[in-house]
C-alpha cells in the first residue's frame, strides 16, 4: 500500500519512468537552449538594481531585496551565469513537478489530464526564458508553486513538518516580490480551515504572519532610516501616481477640478505635460494605457518633480533616497485622484489593465537582452565575463516562440471562470466533495491576483507566470471533473485510501 508521498513517486514503474523522462528532456532542453543562448539576458533597468543590491548587501533598494540576497548567497558558490541560470530552470521545473504531483497523489485524475499537465510543465518554452532572465520573476514563480502545492498538503495531509516548511516558503516569497503580500492571509485562511488542532493552527498562522510581520517592521525601519518616513513599499507610492495618471489625462480640460494646495505644483506640471502632449502621433507613447512609463521615464514629470524638490537639498543624496522620499507624497496624490475621477479610473486605467491581464504582453521577454549586444561593468564583474559584449548563435533577438501565450493566457481565464460557475451549479462546492477545498483555493488565489494585479499592479507575461499555470491547472482539472460527472461516475477517494501508481489503466476518474 501507497503511505507516503516518496512511496507514490519512486516505488511505482510508471511515475519512476516518469520522472526519469522528464529530468532527461529538462537537461536536453536546457542544453539546446544554452547552445542558443549562452548568456544570460538582462532587463536594462530591473536586472542592474538587484546585481547593484545584492554587489553592495543593501537592506533596501527600488525592489523587493529577496532576490538580490538569493544573487549575492549563489555568488558564494560559484560566479557562473550558466550555473545561476540551470539552478533557475531546475528550480521552476522542480517546482511544478511537485504541485503536479500533489494533486496526483491526492486527487484521481484522468489519464488526458495527466498527459496534457506534464507536457505542458516539462515542456514549456517560457520556464526557459524566465531561468535565463536576471529577474526575481522564475525564482518567485517556483517559490509560489511549492507554495501553493504545501496548502494543498495542509488542505490533505497536514503534519509538522509540512507547515514549517510552507512558513519558510511563504518568508521567501515574501521578501521576493511585492505580490505575495497576499499570501499570509491566503495562507492563514487555509490553515483555518483545515483539520488540524486548533493550538497548531494558531502556531503555525501566527509563525507565518510574525515572520512576514518582522521583515516588514525591519524595511520599514530602514526606510525610517533613509528618508525619517516609516514605510514599507515605496515602490507603491510611485504606482499610484502613475496609475491615477493614466486616468487623469483623458480628463478633459474643462472638467478639471481643483486640488488641495499641496498638490498644486505637481498638478501643474501634469497638466501642462498632458496639454502638451496631446499629438499621439508625435507622442506615440501617450497612447498606450495602463503602463508604468510615468513612474520610471526620466522626463515624465513625476520625476521631474522629485528633481524640483531635492534641487538645493544637498542632504538628500543618492538616488534610492530621494526616490523613497517622495514615496509618501505620491500615494497621497495617486489616491486622492483616483477618488476625484472614479469613473475615469475605472475606464482608463483598470478597464484596460484587465485586458493585459486577461493576455499578458510578452514585454521584455519579446527580445534577447533588451535587444542589446552588451551590458554593464556592474554585469561583467558580477559574472566574471571576459567583456561586456553578449552573443547569440540566433539570426534575431526577437523571441518568437512565447508570442502563443497570450492567446494562450486568455483562454484560460476565460475557462476558469465558466469552469468556476459550473463548478458551483453542479454542486461542486458541496461538502461531501473532495475537490471543494483544492478548487476553492485555486479560485482564490486567481481571482485575488486579478483584482490586486487589474485595480494596482501592471500586468505581464513575467508577473502573471504562476497565475497562469495554476489557472491551467485548474481549469483543466475542473474540465476532468465535469467529464466524470457527465459519465455519472463516481469518483475515487483521496491518496489518503488509494494505492494505485500514477498513469495506470486504473486511472480514468477525478
Amino acid at each position: 500500500m501507497e503511505h507516503s508521498f516518496k512511496d507514490f513517486l519512486l516505488k511505482h514503474k510508471h511515475n519512476r519512468v516518469i520522472l526519469l523522462t522528464a529530468a532527461i528532456a529538462i537537461i536536453i532542453q536546457f542544453a539546446i537552449f544554452k547552445y542558443f543562448y549562452p548568456f544570460a539576458s538582462y532587463i536594462h533597468g530591473d536586472s542592474f538594481s538587484y546585481l547593484k543590491a545584492a554587489y553592495h548587501n543593501f537592506d533596501i533598494n527600488t525592489y523587493m531585496v529577496g532576490y538580490s540576497r538569493f544573487l549575492r548567497l549563489f555568488s558564494v558558490f560559484t560566479k557562473s551565469d550558466f550555473i545561476l541560470t540551470a539552478f533557475q530552470y531546475l528550480f521552476i521545473q522542480t517546482s511544478g513537478l511537485f504541485l503536479l504531483f500533489t494533486i496526483f497523489f491526492f486527487y484521481r485524475t484522468g489519464k488526458a489530464f495527466q498527459y496534457i499537465l506534464l507536457a505542458f510543465m516539462v515542456f514549456n518554452p517560457l520556464f526557459l526564458h524566465l531561468a535565463n532572465l536576471i529577474s526575481s520573476d522564475c525564482v518567485f514563480a517556483s517559490l509560489s508553486l511549492t507554495w501553493f502545492a504545501l496548502l494543498l498538503w495542509i488542505i490533505n495531509r497536514p503534519s509538522t513538518q509540512i507547515l514549517t516548511w510552507q512558513v519558510v516558503v511563504l518568508f521567501l516569497a515574501f521578501t521576493v516580490r511585492y505580490n505575495a503580500l497576499i499570501y499570509p492571509f491566503i495562507a492563514a485562511a487555509t490553515i483555518w480551515l483545515s483539520n488540524l488542532h486548533p493550538r497548531r493552527k494558531i502556531a503555525s498562522i501566527c509563525a507565518g504572519l510574525m515572520l512576514c510581520g518582522l521583515f516588514v517592521t525591519y524595511t520599514s525601519y530602514k526606510y525610517k532610516q533613509l528618508t525619517g518616513i516609516w514605510q514599507y513599499s515605496p515602490f507603491s507610492g510611485w504606482q499610484f501616481a502613475n496609475n491615477a495618471m493614466y486616468a487623469y489625462r483623458y480628463v478633459d480640460s474643462s472638467e478639471r477640478k481643483p486640488v488641495a494646495k499641496k498638490y498644486a505644483t505637481l498638478d501643474k506640471m501634469i497638466r501642462e505635460y498632458f496639454d502638451s502632449t496631446r499629438n499621439f502621433k508625435k507622442y506615440p507613447h501617450e497612447a498606450v494605457k495602463a503602463s508604468t512609463f510615468y513612474m520610471w521615464s526620466p522626463g515624465m514629470p513625476l520625476m521631474k518633480y522629485k528633481d524640483k524638490v531635492f534641487k538645493k537639498d544637498t542632504a538628500a543624496s543618492g538616488d534610492l533616497r530621494r526616490w523613497a522620499s517622495m514615496s509618501p507624497f505620491y500615494k497621497e496624490y495617486g489616491l486622492y485622484m483616483i477618488k476625484k475621477y472614479p469613473l475615469q479610473f475605472a475606464q482608463y486605467f483598470v478597464w484596460p489593465n484587465s485586458h493585459k491581464y486577461y493576455a499578458p504582453p510578452i514585454e521584455f521577454l519579446q527580445t534577447y537582452n533588451g535587444g542589446k549586444d552588451s551590458v554593464p561593468q556592474l554585469a561583467s564583474t558580477w559574472f566574471a565575463y571576459k567583456s561586456g559584449k553578449l552573443w547569440t548563435r540566433t539570426k534575431d533577438p526577437e523571441v518568437t516562440i512565447l508570442n502563443f501565450y497570450p492567446i494562450l493566457s486568455g483562454i484560460i481565464n476565460v475557462i476558469m471562470l465558466f469552469g468556476l460557475i459550473f463548478f458551483a451549479m453542479l454542486n461542486g462546492f458541496s461538502k461531501n466533495n473532495y475537490l471543494r477545498g483544492a478548487i476553492i483555493l485555486g479560485g482564490v488565489v486567481w481571482l485575488l491576483n486579478a483584482g490586486f494585479t487589474i485595480t494596482a499592479s501592471s500586468a505581464a507575461l513575467r508577473f502573471q507566470s504562476f497565475p497562469i499555470l495554476i489557472s491551467t491547472i485548474f481549469s483543466l482539472l475542473i474540465i476532468d471533473w465535469i467529464r466524470v460527472m457527465a459519465m455519472d461516475k463516481k469518483p475515487a477517494p483521496t491518496s489518503t485510501t488509494h494505492n494505485e501508481p500514477l498513469l495506470t489503466e486504473a486511472i480514468h476518474t477525478v
